[in-house]
């Protein structure tokens, strides 16, 4: 049945998607509220297609900042990265690179405030998502991250990438560490799903100014802790 599920998800939200990116792409010519309007409804659309055809709820554990913070989330499945505009005002998400090569999507996620990385090109990727970070900061847009660089399945404690470190000594801004369990419900690199339980689990709020092997420590612990034993 799952698997069943899965195909039906996979066909509606991907063609319900097409409206959403053409939307999308006009309004970061024409209209940044089109551009906007078009990316938050594509956000909730997808939670919706999860919720009614995969059979998944999602659960916030704690209270997410009312102000501008640095989110630290744990990336074990694609759903969160699509779910980070519905979830926040706005979020200034940084990600790969490549993914603002796509036809269509690329352009309109740049034009949206998303943030590229390229983790091959060192110190120079690093400057300039800070220069990127800092104007979405400056706009009072929440600066989402995905610290361990990369997705990871559930029960993986990679270390943190070292562009976190950068970012949280450079923006001086508060932390707020997410864990999320979103791989228990899809392994990694498979295309199904199943139905369950998605939780965000909200850390304590991580003041800025911290040395670096003491913010690195408690993130990571705060990040994993959906992985813990019950």
């Amino acid at each position: 049945m799952f698997l069943l599920r899965s195909l039906l998800f996979g066909i509606i939200f991907y063609i319900g998607s097409v409206p959403y990116v053409l939307a999308a792409l006009l309004g970061a010519h024409i209209s940044q509220p089109l551009l906007r309007a078009s990316v938050h409804g594509w956000s909730r659309f997808h939670y919706d297609c999860a919720k009614w055809l995969l059979g998944i709820q999602v659960v916030v554990d704690g209270k997410l900042s009312e102000e501008p913070v640095l989110y630290a989330i744990k990336h074990e499945a694609m759903f969160e990265t699509i779910d980070m505009p519905r979830l926040f005002h706005l979020p200034a998400v940084i990600t790969k690179r490549e993914l603002f090569d796509i036809p269509g999507w690329g352009p309109a996620a740049k034009a949206y405030g998303m943030i590229p990385v390229d983790r091959e090109a060192g110190a120079s990727a690093l400057r300039a998502m800070i220069t990127l970070a800092r104007q979405m900061q400056a706009e009072r847009r929440p600066i989402v991250i995905f610290p361990e660089g990369t997705r990871v399945p559930h029960g993986e404690r990679p270390p943190l990438q070292s562009g976190f470190a950068g970012l949280y000594k450079l923006l001086g801004l508060p932390v707020v560490p997410i864990a999320v369990n979103s791989g228990v419900l899809t392994p990694k690199g498979k295309p199904w799903w199943h139905s369950g339980t998605m939780t965000y689990k909200v850390g304590e709020t991580i003041p800025p100014g911290l040395p670096r092997d003491e913010v690195e420590a408690r993130v990571h612990a705060a990040i994993n802790a959906l992985n813990e034993p019950a």
